[in-house]
């Protein structure tokens, strides 16, 4: 069955593209959440007219997903955590406690934009992809620290007599 897309469809298409799907597809999932139409000649103005309207707010929406992106870039998250013998962490950081401490930076993004696949449950600088939008992805640096390392100075050197 051929369907014309009305949004852009992971791993299908486009907005206004022509796609042949299986039928039950078209019929029980992109044709109820109305991601798509049926290939007529009035449908095919109906996407037409539609993308003309949200190509202004698609370049609106990426200008301001790179401006994030930017803002992103700059920030170094730093999470202490306790350690054990070998520098394993006793708990982990994970997409929580990531938009957690972005929020209170003033930052708020959804968890499903992370792609933090496993939390991290080890001492280290990470970088952690951030999708912001469909062509705009950025890293976050995540650096793991010990628990009470930043209290730690460096020796003191006293003068010999």
């Amino acid at each position: 069955m051929e369907v014309i897309l009305r949004r852009y469809v992971d791993h299908l298409g486009n907005r206004g593209d022509v796609v042949k799907v299986a039928a039950g597809y078209a019929r029980n999932y992109l044709l109820p959440r109305k991601l798509a139409l049926r290939v007529t000649e009035g449908n095919r103005r109906h996407v037409e007219r539609e993308r003309k309207v949200v190509e202004v707010y698609e370049t609106e929406e990426k200008m301001a997903a790179e401006a994030l992106g930017a803002k992103l870039e700059a920030f170094n998250c730093q999470f202490a955590r306790r350690v054990g013998e070998t520098d394993t962490l006793y708990g982990s950081v994970t997409v929580g406690d990531i938009v957690a401490w972005l929020s209170e930076h003033g930052i708020d993004i959804e968890r499903k934009r992370f792609a933090l696949s496993e939390p991290i449950k080890q001492l280290g600088d990470y970088d952690v992809p951030v999708r912001l939008h469909r062509k705009v992805t950025t890293n976050l640096k995540v650096h793991v620290v010990k628990e009470g390392a930043d209290e730690i100075t460096a020796p003191v050197e006293v003068p010999v007599e």
